[in-house]
């Protein structure tokens, strides 16, 4: 068993050893008690903990749940509403409730914080994504936690547990992160969840179908759908070249551990490489126009040799969109395989007369 962990601990050291700036990622399930509302006890440490790295001199950006439970009793919910409305009428009230006790608790360790409300198109427009990003790199170049949330009280889509686990990883990378933690009520990945033989995994390298599957395995109230999503943050941030961890929150140490390279939680390695920053955003922040499905000769062209996206390759063709938009590409099995910018509208690329146009150049498109 000793060799087991010195061999873990080295694979967790040699990626996490050059960890400068983190995004880390805090769960409902970790913010608030048996009655969704925050605890206190558990907010104070976890901010010692995010101002002990502070300390150390790393930077760390915070993605927080729990503004809708904290907005719940002061509008008289006993439990977390399900309609749309209700919800965002939530969100207003608690997000700054939420950030008044942030702002209290860092401020024993003369910790500035900064509140940062995001929706899905200040990242996906080109301008609002670099303005964002500029945000927070003067933020914590002035030594300023940004404390970021979706914006919830204006979103137009339904609040459910879980988009955080995305934004988080839009976050990390958008700046980009050298690290990505999310805390939650788990351990980590579980193989084998609720049987005898079940098991922490220590490192993933891969995230492929088997752990994919290994995502369904949970039945916590707070965690529904929670690994899935984590497992879908977990894609982005990898293929970014960011390393993630998914770790217990309520452990007191359990940043500094990670950081330490210590065998806590489940470590997914990045791929080789990080993306440049124009690709990451085409590939992670937005939602695709259209999908292309390609032949086996186009998978081959784009995904092993490198080139650009011909028309000709295209046998099936999804959606309304315009030059320009950012589309998905997938195999004849479904698999998602790329994105791209594409260089023809839909109507071209469905025309027969069309088969010898440039559907996708290899310049703005990202192997997934």
């Amino acid at each position: 068993m000793g060799g087991g962990f010195e061999r873990f601990c080295g694979v967790r050291l040699g990626h996490l050893q050059h960890v400068r700036r983190v995004v880390v990622k805090l769960g409902t399930g970790i913010l608030t008690d048996s009655q969704k509302r925050p605890d206190q006890v558990q907010l104070a440490q976890l901010v010692a903990q995010v101002a002990g790295l502070r300390a150390a001199g790393t930077e760390v950006v915070m993605v927080t749940s729990g503004a809708v439970g904290a907005g719940m009793g002061v509008l008289g919910f006993d439990r977390r509403p399900k309609h749309l409305a209700d919800l965002q009428a939530c969100a207003a009230v608690g997000q700054s409730r939420l950030m008044a006790l942030y702002e209290g608790l860092f401020r024993h360790y003369n910790q500035g914080v900064a509140q940062v409300l995001l929706t899905h198109e200040d990242l996906s427009d080109q301008t609002r994504h670099v303005n964002a990003r500029n945000t927070l790199l003067t933020l914590l170049k002035r030594g300023v936690v940004p404390i970021i949330n979706e914006n919830d009280a204006v979103s137009v889509t339904e609040l459910k547990f879980g988009d955080n686990d995305r934004l988080s990883a839009l976050v990390a990378s958008l700046l980009p992160a050298d690290l990505l933690v999310i805390l939650t009520t788990a351990d980590g990945l579980i193989e084998g969840y609720g049987t005898p033989a079940a098991r922490r995994l220590s490192v993933v390298k891969e995230i492929g179908q088997s752990v994919e599957a290994m995502a369904g395995g949970t039945t916590s109230v707070t965690a529904v759908g929670g690994m899935r999503t984590k497992i879908d943050a977990g894609k982005i941030v990898v293929r970014s070249g960011i390393p993630m961890v998914i770790a217990p929150g309520r452990r007191f140490d359990v940043l500094a551990r990670i950081l330490a390279g210590e065998d806590e939680g489940t470590l997914f390695t990045a791929r080789a490489g990080r993306l440049p920053g124009r690709k990451r955003w085409i590939a992670f922040f937005h939602r695709a126009a259209g999908h292309l499905v390609v032949d086996e000769g186009a998978s081959r062209a784009i995904c092993d040799e490198g080139r650009s996206l011909l028309a000709s390759g295209v046998v099936g063709v999804e959606g309304d969109f315009e030059a320009g938009s950012v589309l998905a590409i997938r195999d004849k099995s479904g698999r998602e395989i790329a994105r791209g910018l594409g260089r023809v509208n839909s109507v071209s690329l469905r025309k027969p007369s069309g088969r010898g146009e440039l559907a996708v150049h290899r310049d703005d498109l990202v192997i997934l």
